[in-house]
């Protein structure tokens, strides 16, 4: 039997966690956080309030990447936020999402939530193959127009082995994209002869993400901004199969390529994301505490994405973005005409 005399060693051997110390990470984390509280405050600026912290915080990733170079000693906290942090963020999202309120009053949501994204992903794939663009972006830009934006990206691209530069690149052309058709609704909506209610239904129903829905609903009044979140929280809760399909899906192609490296690993976050919307929709939570977890959800995705940003080469996004990004913005604008025929029809 072997004597440990070094105590650290002694200690390593007895509680394995110490071989993963966090100083090693607090670089890359302290930094990250600290790009999003930055990113976050401007975000409250007049004018750039409409784009939103998540967007702010991957510009500057990318403008620091591309300018002052990737900070090595900061990479494993950087990596770590891009990844663990990210998933932690999705799980806390869980808790804006009322499922009861969804099944009670949204079944026919539910059914133009699923039109909206068979509209969106097909449309970007057919579109982006046609201009022979990158498939796995035009794939998460799809899903993101499809359901809910960053956050379905951020939800999927581990199911899908997305890399963390496509990640990146799909969240900002979607939080982009979704704030120049916040600001085109608005401007549109007294000419498009629609009532406060089905304004914010069409709102909630195309419009990528929840702060760019109840931005463009909220201009019009609360009826509308009710009806755009209940809309739109009936896509969020399509994210849940949509992923729990795509998991089937990419198992399948793997089988079938017996290529076991892109067998998809099971997405544990998804069952927190569950969990924390069923906490949120049937224990009863103080606001202020929903609030609170909403608002903490929201740092630590602009913190993610400070470290997906990290990860963008410009040089190469001007070759691969462009034409997904192209497919995704037709299948935007067919996503909001159908919704919209189908409301004064």
């Amino acid at each position: 039997m072997a004597i440990i005399n070094n105590p650290v060693e002694r200690t390593e051997r007895h509680f394995p966690s110490a071989k993963f110390p966090i100083a090693p990470f607090l670089p890359g984390l302290l930094f990250t956080m600290g790009v999003a509280a930055f990113a976050t405050g401007i975000a409250t600026l007049p004018g750039i309030s409409k784009i939103g912290a998540m967007l702010c915080a991957i510009f500057i990733a990318v403008l620091y990447r591309n300018t002052l170079g990737y900070p090595e000693k900061c990479r494993p906290g950087i990596q770590f936020t891009a990844q663990k942090i990210l998933r932690f963020a999705i799980i806390l999202y869980g808790f804006r999402l009322n499922i009861h309120l969804v099944l009670q009053q949204g079944p026919s949501l539910l059914f133009q939530g699923v039109f909206t994204i068979v509209i969106a992903v097909f449309t970007t794939l057919l579109v982006s193959k046609w201009l022979k663009g990158d498939r796995q972006l035009s794939l998460l830009l799809g899903i993101g127009t499809g359901i809910c934006g960053a956050a379905a990206i951020a939800a999927v691209a581990p199911i899908l082995k997305a890399k963390d530069e496509d990640t990146a690149i799909g969240v900002g052309i979607i939080a982009l994209i979704g704030t120049l058709f916040t600001l085109a609704y608005t401007l549109l909506y007294p000419y498009l002869g629609l009532t406060a209610l089905q304004y914010g239904t069409w709102s909630g129903i195309t419009l990528h993400e929840i702060a760019h829905a109840a931005a463009a609903a909220n201009s019009v009044g609360a009826d509308a901004l009710t009806a755009s979140l209940l809309a739109k929280l009936a896509r969020v809760f399509l994210l849940i199969p949509v992923s729990f399909v795509l998991l089937w899906w990419v198992r399948r192609q793997s089988k079938e390529t017996e290529d076991s490296t892109q067998r998809a690993s099971f997405p544990w976050f998804l069952l927190g994301f569950i969990l924390t919307s069923l906490i949120g929709t049937y224990l009863p939570l103080p606001t202020e505490v929903l609030n609170a977890i909403a608002t903490l959800s929201s740092f630590l995705m602009a913190a993610a994405m400070v470290g997906l940003g990290l990860n963008v080469h410009l040089a190469s996004l001007r070759s691969r973005a462009l034409r997904p990004l192209l497919a995704m913005l037709v299948a935007s604008v067919l996503v909001s005409a159908f919704s919209y025929f189908t409301l004064i029809l």
